[in-house]
């Protein structure tokens, strides 16, 4: 099972890495952009199909894939009569649009793979349904039973739990008001939460457990809930790209040292493909929670992808698009100078800078990828 899961992992990755280069390939032959070449993989050509003039195929690394926009930089060589199909003589905006176009399906496919989680897979809920009653506590002497469900407290129609239990925590002791469903009989009790030390917090309890299933949600509570933790994923994102530098440190002492690996620290592909297999492959989980803690890596490892790829760093597409909108600051103020628009800037001006933000990317990847490899995170499933 763990192997399949790694295996999954990797057919996952390879299907978003594509998803993310289609949408260069759509918008960009939206604009009438020249696209020569949509590849899976990289290296040798072990099979191609041309349709029109685009080249489609695998290529024999499955290590992502491209797709390949003709006139990138002013001095690329473009077919006679093609000139103005160079991406480089499009406008600022639509370079942006062509750019931006495959982080912001990583944000769609990641939304989708959440909203399969909630509506489609499920997640497990705490319940509203009473699992235990409490010995001498206050539940017990109120008449709930095990097996009652709470359809409402204090007049409120109980739909979270999570959220709803806060009514009785935050009572004060006051009454509170339970509707029951009791084998299909409507009950009402009325009861007074008793303050409770548990596990040096005090809180206001009536005495019972709740039982813990799988719950799918509706429609609109599947986009409301995708929403949410989409947003979670991004803003989880962006505090892990900005404490990166941070954690290097640590991340060499774990790789040559061989310090236990932080399981919030840094992760390369193979660790987390390591973890979704360990996931997958897992007795202490149920198949349902097997398959909604993939699903919930994946969808993560999309989020943050497209948030990696909006870095204003060359050669990632956010350095392209930082260019492009560089473009556009300098067409402004030769604007506001009475002056014509300047030529646009040539992105193989800035290749030492390309070159160097490469190489560290590069070694940050293998470090990761010894460390994945001699130190690997594990998570005890």
């Amino acid at each position: 099972m763990q192997f399949l899961g790694i295996i999954a992992f990797i057919v996952a990755l390879l299907v978003s890495v594509m998803i993310h280069e289609f949408g260069h390939y759509i918008t960009a032959k939206r604009f009438g952009m020249r696209i020569s070449e949509f590849f899976v993989g990289f290296g040798k050509k072990i099979w191609s199909i041309q349709r029109g003039e685009t080249e489609f195929g695998v290529k024999v690394i499955p290590a992502g894939g491209y797709c390949k926009i003709e006139g990138m930089a002013p001095n690329d060589q473009m077919l006679p009569g093609e000139e103005d199909r160079a991406f480089y003589k499009a406008s600022s905006g639509r370079k942006l649009i062509v750019l931006g176009a495959g982080s912001f399906l990583h944000f769609v496919l990641g939304f989708l793979i959440l909203f399969t989680l909630f509506a489609g897979v499920g997640t497990n809920q705490v319940l509203p349904v009473i699992g235990e009653v409490v010995e001498g506590s206050v539940a017990a002497s109120s008449g709930i039973q095990v097996g009652d469900e709470v359809l409402s407290i204090n007049g409120v129609k109980v739909t979270s739990w999570y959220k709803d239990v806060e009514v009785i925590r935050n009572s004060g002791g006051k009454e509170v008001v339970l509707t029951l469903d009791r084998q299909g009989q409507i009950i009402t009790v009325r009861a007074e939460p008793r303050l409770t030390e548990i596990d040096g917090e005090k809180r206001y309890l009536l005495g019972i457990v709740n039982e813990v299933g799988v719950k799918r949600f509706g429609l609109l509570s599947s986009i409301n809930n995708s929403a949410t933790v989409t947003k979670g994923f991004v803003t989880e994102s962006v505090k892990s790209l900005l404490s990166l530098p941070s954690k290097i440190p640590a991340l060499w002492g774990q790789t040559v040292r061989g310090e236990e690996r932080d399981a919030n620290g840094l992760v390369g592909v193979v660790g987390v493909a390591r973890v979704s297999g360990e996931a997958v492959g897992s007795d202490q989980l149920t198949v349902q929670e097997r398959i909604s803690t993939f699903l919930l890596i994946i969808a993560s490892l999309n989020i943050f992808i497209g948030i990696f790829n909006l870095l204003p760093i060359l050669p990632l597409d956010g350095g392209h698009m930082a260019v492009a909108i560089a473009d556009e600051v300098r067409a402004l103020f030769a604007r506001m100078r009475g002056r014509p628009r300047p030529a646009g800037i040539d992105v193989t001006v800035l290749t030492p800078i390309t070159m160097v933000v490469f190489v560290v990317l590069a070694s940050l990847t293998l470090l990761l990828l010894v460390a994945d490899v001699i130190n690997p995170v594990v998570l005890n499933l």
